[in-house]
């Protein structure tokens, strides 16, 4: 059902195909009149016998055209004509048609006819009134008329060109909604984001009630900045403002103000605070203005005029010039505000950036809940244990877990949706399908064994290392080998933790080294996040020691330009110790895995037995963890208490890996994908956090 605006009837008025018609109506006139007459051309000697053999009844000299008509008698016209043509009942005359030297001479033949009793008829003079030459002349001209009206009417409705066509170019194409427009997304709809929530409902209190701001001399914001990653809810937010706000409510994103044309962009952008300040107070909303607002100076444009430029200048003059755009309120969102032009970020345009940060442990509780309202679910499903299950996840993430979920147990035909399948919903998510048909030889098999029990022995053995949960030699999307660990959420990351992660990333190729005697492609992913972290601790964080306390980070998203920020001997040294932390976390991990070389075997032929191993076998071999996490704990107490509600599984070495994978706590989906496909493609999937 399409929105109507309030008001707006339907008048008469005028359409192309009104002139269509007129045209075609007037064609039809033309031929109709110019061809009310049965007519045949013949050359002049079979006109002149007619004439003079008394078949023809008037003669008739077109003298503009040098031609001569003879209208024949009924008889005649009978002979030259077939019966289907001619009727002589018909009140439509037989005509031949003759072309004439000159009506001169046609004019002495006709008084020698008649002189020589030849001809009795009558003769007539005629100017041709002949519409089909006019037709002929300018009729090219007309349809080349009617093709511009024609592309022009396309052009400027809707369906051909969009809101405003090629005669609007320069107006805005944002779309207006206000209290009765069908948006009914509100602020209840919006899970979590509480902080956020709570300075965007004071900016529509604000529009609602501004005397009680007003009273005590404040004034009204400007400018709001939505700041975030992807998919946390940047654009729900506006869209509840929409809802909530009983003022029309502009909205339109930073690419349609800046198109082919020069000049299009800051047209369009004086369009629209023209409209906004025609019905203030209202609210303008830009969605991704990174588009038209990243800082300006960054790509040498060689001279030319640069548009999107242009734009934004002009909409930093209308945002805060000299005119009054009292009562306009402008919100904004973006995902990359480092590229932003300073002066489109300072107050008095944007008064406030709001931070839309990835949702906590109890945003996701909420944000979960919000999207299982829809979906029937069972009292398997803990909203609790799956908030855990993801973190680093946004609220786009958790709506494709619920939807993923949805779709897996309609696939298996249930009546509802289970633990299980929120299980499947985000390995599929972070993993990719399984590919338990992807032809791997016993040596690879053995080898990828190895590798995730390096992995994992290490990981057990480390206090900072995030804990296990899940280790798979099934292939999944482009890994051989995947395991899964719940990391904590931290605020400040301890220059322990970071190293403890890089050993316990080195532990599958410090296996592979020390109970294959070889190594392989498998560790080519694990290779690179060591080494972008061990930068990162060197120049980054200034966590080494010939190193301390510098970073050369750039915040402002510069990055020097072609320009490095310290020396070649500098670089030298940055080089050195981050070969040296690598060195130092390898010789680490392939220590533990020497002390506990017996209970590495142990997980390695549980690996090629069962292909898959959870945190309860790991803990069987190795014994309790000795450095318990809060997350872990309470894992822990939720796993012992359904332990006590479900009549205990089968021994371990009777289990198929397919019957132990649903009778055990459901994975995070912080995935670690070892070891990769044999060209070395080692991929590892992880949410942002």
């Amino acid at each position: 059902m399409k929105y109507k605006q309030p008001g707006n009837k339907k008048k008469f008025g005028f359409s192309l195909y009104w002139m269509y018609a007129i045209v075609l109506l007037a064609l039809f006139g033309v031929f109709y009149l110019d061809n009310n007459t049965i007519s045949k051309e013949v050359n002049f000697t079979e006109f002149e016998k007619y004439c003079t053999t008394g078949g023809v009844e008037k003669i008739v000299v077109i003298t503009n055209k040098n031609e001569a008509e003879a209208y024949l008698t009924d008889s005649l016209a009978k002979v030259m004509f077939h019966e289907s043509q001619y009727k002589s009942d018909s009140k439509t005359p037989a005509v031949l048609v003759t072309d004439i030297p000159s009506a001169d001479n046609l004019q002495r033949k006709i008084e020698q006819w008649q002189a020589d009793g030849q001809f009795t008829g009558d003769v007539k003079y005629e100017k041709s009134s002949d519409y089909s030459s006019l037709l002929w002349t300018f009729g090219p001209v007309l349809l080349l008329i009617f093709f511009w009206f024609f592309i022009m009417n396309r052009m400027t409705n809707k369906d051909g060109g969009g809101p405003g066509g090629v005669f609007n170019v320069g107006k805005s194409k944002a779309q207006v909604f206000d209290k009765d427009s069908p948006i009914k997304v509100t602020f209840n709809d919006v899970a979590g984001l509480s902080e956020a929530k709570t300075e965007i409902e004071e900016i529509v209190e604000f529009l609602k009630n501004p005397q009680r701001y007003t009273e005590l001399g404040g004034k009204i914001p400007k400018g709001a900045l939505l700041v975030g990653p992807p998919g946390t809810g940047k654009t729900l937010l506006a869209k509840a403002v929409a809802g909530e706000a009983n003022v029309p409510f502009f909205s339109m994103s930073g690419s349609d103000f800046v198109e082919m044309f020069v000049g299009v962009g800051a047209s369009r952008v004086r369009d629209l605070f023209r409209q906004a300040k025609e019905k203030a107070p209202c609210i303008i909303f830009i969605d991704e203005i990174d588009a038209v607002g990243r800082a300006r100076g960054r790509n040498a444009n060689m001279g030319s005029n640069d548009e999107r430029e242009n734009t934004l200048n002009q909409l930093l003059t209308e945002m805060d010039g000299f005119g009054s755009n009292s009562g306009v309120i402008i919100l904004a969102a973006t995902n990359r505000a480092d590229i932003l032009d300073k002066a489109l970020m300072r107050a008095g345009r944007f008064d406030r950036q709001i931070y839309v940060e990835l949702p906590d442990l109890n945003d996701r509780v909420a944000i979960f809940n919000v999207h299982l309202r829809d979906i029937k679910i069972d009292d398997s499903v803990d909203v609790d244990l799956l908030a855990r299950q993801t973190p680093g996840f946004s609220g786009a993430d958790i709506a494709n877990v619920c939807n993923e979920a949805a779709l897996i147990a309609a696939r298996h035909n249930k009546k509802s949706v289970q633990r299980q399948d929120f299980i499947d919903a985000v390995d599929r998510i972070i993993g990719g399908l399984e590919k338990r048909n992807k032809i791997t030889t016993d040596e690879e098999k053995r080898a990828i064994a190895i590798h995730e029990a390096g992995h994992a022995t290490v990981s057990w053995m480390l206090r900072y290392a995030n804990p296990l949960i899940k280790v798979t030699i099934v292939p999944r999307g482009k890994a051989l080998g995947a395991a899964w660990y719940l990391p904590e959420e931290r605020q400040i990351t301890p220059s322990e933790a970071l190293l403890d992660e890089i050993c316990a990333t080195l532990g599958g190729r410090a296996a592979e080294e020390l109970f294959l005697g070889h190594i392989s492609t498998g560790a080519a992913n694990d290779l690179e996040r060591v080494t972008k972290q061990a930068y990162a601790m060197v120049v980054y964080y200034g966590m080494s020691n010939r190193l301390p306390n510098i970073s050369y980070y750039d915040s402002t998203g510069q990055d020097y330009g072609f320009t490095k920020p310290y020396s070649d001997d500098r670089a030298k040294l940055i080089d050195e110790e981050v070969s040296r932390i690598i060195a130092e976390q390898y010789e680490r991990a392939k220590d533990i895995l020497r002390r506990f070389a017996d209970g590495h075997a142990q997980l390695a032929d549980t690996l090629i037995t069962r292909e898959v191993i959870f945190t309860d076998d790991v803990e069987r071999i190795f014994g309790p963890r000795q450095w318990v996490s809060r997350t872990e704990e309470i894992l822990k107490a939720r796993g012992e208490k359904e332990k006590d509600d479900t009549p205990p599984p089968p021994p371990v070495e009777d289990v198929e890996a397919t019957e132990i994978a649903s009778e055990t706590p459901p994975p995070p989906p912080v995935q670690e994908s070892e070891p990769a496909e044999k060209d070395g493609s080692d991929t590892k999937a992880e949410p942002e956090s």
